[in-house]
């Protein structure tokens, strides 16, 4: 196999049945619930799943009141929608069944001293959080997202929804990761990916599939998944599925989830720098939420314009101030037309990116089965699906006078 090391790049993606993508979810079908029925819903609902034990903490302020019950009904409900309903081929020592599901809810109504910042008397919304967020794009793809994240999640998605549609062969709780290379260093700098290196793949198949028979299959959905032919070649690349043999016990019951932990999975694969900040369980005044949105639709919009070949946007935010205390923006020196400090100034003076903006912009507090869940976002990425309202490129007029 023709395979020489060169410059590589890897990223991981994980399905929503990874258990911490599963905590992810059940956190923001939370906040759906309450924003749906209260659009002034104050949510940070983190949840931590460990084996058949769901515990949702933190702090709430909404009109909406929800029992122990209505917690429970969520909790379930957004199991079943991710694929662990109770009809697969797998035994309740397998994988997480809801019905074997215990709910303990510790929420705590939110500090009137964190409101009295945010819901401000002028209207405004001042920041719900102190933080810094990075938006990042790259022109690697069509989504200008970069290439390995990309892959390993068409890859995901196509290992993922067969295991949804053949649960007596497949389950949930997949990974998928994609290393490119670049050739070298100046390629990477220049958004030039060159082949994918390796791929591995990592999914639970029922208990009388043979690990010959599981990589075959997987294989084929590899095939299938639409990778560019210009860079995937399956005889020169290197794949690994499941690698350490069989894998038939998964879920909760054998690794535990907590809000927050995919943070590189549901932004850019490690290819740009994070904030630190999780955006699942926040409602919108959250900036680590919004702020990203936000940051990422900038940064979108001068690689669509051609301002640049690459764009990391930093945004920072005071508790209860509603203005960012700071804004940069950094091309890498790929920049075209205008360098950074202008492409800085340009984005300071035009956009005043308060939660308040951010809100109206995006239509954050209006989650709708028409528009978008928070809890599909937590299952899909933060960033990158075009239907998302933070990924529309609806104002590359205003960016072409920097050209």
């Amino acid at each position: 196999m023709e395979n020489k090391t060169k410059y590589l790049f890897t990223s991981e993606v994980v399905s929503p049945g990874h258990p911490d993508k599963c905590a992810d979810i059940i956190a923001d079908s939370i906040v759906d619930t309450l924003i749906i029925n209260d659009s002034n819903s104050r949510v940070a609902s983190e949840v931590f799943v460990a084996g058949k034990h769901i515990v949702i903490g933190g702090e709430v302020k909404s009109n909406k009141k929800l029992t122990n019950e209505d917690y429970t009904q969520i909790v379930k409900k957004a199991l079943k929608k991710i694929g662990y309903d109770g009809k697969s081929s797998f035994s309740k020592e397998q994988c997480l069944h809801p019905d074997d599901v215990k709910v303990q809810v510790l929420l705590n109504q939110q500090s009137a001293d964190i409101n009295q910042g945010v819901d401000q008397s002028t209207g405004e919304i001042g920041a719900g959080d102190q933080g810094i967020m990075f938006g990042f794009a790259s022109s690697e793809t069509r989504d200008f997202m970069p290439a390995a994240i990309t892959y390993a999640r068409m890859i995901m998605n196509k290992v993922y929804n067969y295991a949804l549609n053949h649960n007596h062969k497949l389950g949930v709780d997949i990974k998928t990761q994609v290393t490119l290379d670049y050739g070298n260093k100046d390629n990477f700098e220049n958004c030039k990916p060159q082949k994918i290196h390796t791929i591995v793949v990592s999914a639970p198949c029922v208990e009388n599939m043979n690990i010959e028979e599981v990589r075959e299959l997987i294989q084929g959905l590899i095939d299938d998944t639409e990778l560019p032919p210009s860079l995937y070649v399956k005889e020169n690349t290197i794949i690994h599925i499941n690698p350490t043999g069989r894998y038939v016990s998964h879920s909760s019951l054998h690794d535990s989830g907590l809000t927050g932990r995919k943070l590189i999975v549901d932004s850019f694969g490690g290819y740009a720098p994070i904030g630190g900040g999780a955006q699942s369980s926040k409602d919108y005044t959250k900036v680590d939420r919004s702020g990203l949105y936000a940051a990422r639709w900038l940064a979108k919009h001068i690689v669509a314009s051609k301002l640049a070949l690459k764009c990391n946007v930093q945004l920072s935010y005071a508790i209860g101030v509603a203005r960012p205390t700071s804004v940069s923006v950094d091309t890498f020196g790929t920049y075209t037309a205008s360098n950074d400090d202008k492409l800085s100034s340009f984005v300071m003076n035009n956009f005043s990116l308060t939660p308040k903006w951010i809100t109206d912009k995006f239509k954050l507090d209006k989650p709708s089965e028409d528009t978008f869940l928070y809890a599909d976002v937590a299952a899909r990425g933060q960033v990158g699906q075009s239907d998302y309202p933070w990924e529309k490129l609806d104002e590359l007029d205003k960016f072409k006078i920097l050209k």
